[in-house]
């Protein structure tokens, strides 16, 4: 997703002298095209997350459309404080974008994994979150957002996410994406998780058990039609996310259900509402902490 990200925004500010890259003194590797070509439309703010981001919205202010570019939590709960007065607050067009969401640096430990993001950020009044599976819908999504007015929110994987969609037409902003009918269960997916839907699907398709699969490119807005519309049509909906299992993606298909009558009973795939106190890598945590294929796949099959 990040090489994607990067490829994608280098030819939009090709085309869009006025769209800017801030980071915060990393991806020197994988922004260098963009360092290369387009020396004057990226800036290296240094490991000062809090000073990038006002740095962002004063050229926001000034007509720019502006990314700020970091890992994990930092570019999200670091600066929190400037998100919200410097851009939300005056509706600037600054994109946030987080390399890392959820797990992906394990191994660093709990100050590096990204894991309330989600819940914080979509609180903020007039912030768009989007949180791609793969990396066509995040080709798709740094693309909307820099047609979106205001303050968004994009939480990426890192790379060596599985291909969902081998073309996507008609992306849209709030819009849920349907990647198989079934019956019974929907589950819901956001992020880079997906490739544990996938393979939890694999697995239960062996067992003859065919679940209605959709994956949300956007946690806000949320796609409260299909929310609906499987709450009517299924028992069970089963929610998945690399995040904290309060105020994430879990808990805005909860609000949905809860404001307009859901019939369907939810089940909440998140982390249990703790920081991680082990380190080890993306897939090892997502076991450790039962959001991987097996746990999902358990959860089906108990709601079935």
């Amino acid at each position: 997703m990040r090489d994607t990200f990067v490829r994608t925004l280098l030819e939009i500010a090709k085309k869009d002298k006025n769209v800017y890259i801030v980071t915060g003194d990393l991806g020197f590797g994988v922004l260098k095209p963009f360092w290369t070509e387009l020396p004057n439309q990226i800036i290296n703010a240094g490991i000062a997350e809090q000073n990038m981001t006002s740095i962002a919205a004063g050229l926001a202010m000034q007509g720019k459309i502006v990314y700020t570019y970091s890992i994990g939590n930092f570019p999200t709960l670091r600066c929190i404080e400037q998100i919200r007065n410097d851009c939300a607050y005056h509706n600037a067009n600054v994109k946030v974008v987080c390399v890392g969401g959820g797990f992906v640096y394990g191994s660093l430990g709990m100050s590096h994994h990204a894991t309330e993001d989600i819940a914080i950020m979509r609180a903020l009044p007039d912030v768009t979150v989007l949180a791609p599976g793969d990396l066509v819908e995040a080709e798709k999504a740094t693309e909307a957002i820099y047609e979106k007015q205001g303050t968004c929110y994009l939480r990426l994987g890192r790379g060596g996410e599985k291909r969902i969609h081998d073309k996507l037409d008609g992306f849209t902003i709030g819009k849920a994406i349907k990647i198989q009918q079934g019956e019974r269960v929907a589950i819901f997916s956001t992020g880079a998780i997906f490739d544990e839907v996938n393979e939890a699907c694999e697995e239960l398709k062996e067992q003859g058990i065919v679940p209605t699969v959709y994956t949300f490119p956007t946690v806000k807005p949320i796609d409260k039609d299909v929310i609906l519309q499987c709450a009517g049509a299924h028992d069970c909906i089963l929610t998945v996310e690399e995040h904290n299992l309060s105020g994430g993606f879990g808990s805005a298909v909860a609000e949905v259900l809860a404001e307009n009558g859901g019939m369907a009973k939810l089940v909440r795939v998140a982390l249990d509402d703790r920081y991680s106190c082990i380190v080890g890598s993306q897939k090892y945590l997502r076991k450790q902490y039962g959001i991987d294929a097996k746990a999902i796949a358990k959860k089906v099959k108990e709601n079935w």
